[in-house]
């Protein structure tokens, strides 16, 4: 239980891999604030109901004033933070496309909340990290950043901005002892995903087809490596992107 007593921000934490890496954190002895723009309070009450310390609070992690009253809602609840789960993301609904398709202002909108987000987040706990002597923060990226995937421009262009941002901010906030570093999951079968089937049929077989571990990843597959980016396993690392994908791109 080397997490205990800790206190942690999941966003995009009321489904699919956000709900599991809450829930997993949440097992381990952290105070988990569940942020999202719906049924956030309804996730922290599942966590409730089986004896953890949650709440849920709802953000749009593209407004500043939300992820400001986002960080001060958890030091209000819990006295503190000490770990920031960046995984908020807009993937689920978006049906791929070809480059000069997409529309600009759903490419705006998944810059605003995948990497924007991840700016406005961090900058919010900054400061209470800084009062704690540190922190963590964990980046949820993905294996597209590294392979180029077709059809998702926008969402690969975000995710790549993920990465980078990781390095960046890792420089930047290493004298403060805080770590930054990121975790890059392959196509993971969630709720959001399997309600859209044009992004099943067109993404699931090949990803299939090109992992060494041939079967679907599911969002508990990415708990471990969010776990170990959150605790004191990993207090030597930061700028780094762990490629969770069952081997499907070696980085």
């Amino acid at each position: 239980m080397s997490l205990a007593s800790k206190i942690a921000i999941v966003t995009g934490g009321a489904m699919g891999i956000g709900f599991a890496v809450s829930t997993d954190l949440a097992g381990r002895g952290v105070s988990v604030v569940i942020t999202d723009a719906q049924d956030a309070a309804a996730a922290a009450n599942r966590l409730r109901d089986e004896g953890h310390h949650a709440i849920g609070v709802k953000v749009d992690v593209s407004s500043e004033t939300d992820t400001d009253a986002m960080a001060a809602a958890a030091v209000a609840e819990f006295g503190g933070i000490d770990i920031l789960v960046n995984n908020a993301g807009i993937y689920s609904t978006l049906l791929p496309r070809p480059f000069e398709e997409i529309d600009p202002a759903e490419w705006r909108r998944v810059m605003e909340v995948n990497t924007m987000g991840i700016f406005l987040c961090s900058r919010a706990v900054l400061a209470q990290f800084k009062v704690r002597g540190g922190g963590r923060i964990i980046n949820v990226s993905s294996g597209v950043a590294f392979k180029g995937n077709p059809f998702m421009a926008h969402y690969v262009a975000s995710k790549g901005a993920v990465v980078s941002l990781t390095r960046a901010m890792a420089t930047e906030l290493g004298r403060y002892n805080v770590l930054v570093n990121s975790v890059a999951p392959g196509f993971t079968m969630s709720e959001g995903v399997e309600r859209n089937p044009a992004l099943v049929a067109g993404v699931k077989e090949p990803s299939l087809r090109g992992r060494v571990l041939a079967r679907d990843m599911l969002p508990a597959d990415l708990v471990g490596a969010v776990a170990f980016f959150a605790g004191p396993d990993s207090a030597f690392i930061t700028g780094q992107t762990l490629i969770v994908d069952g081997g499907a791109y070696y980085h």
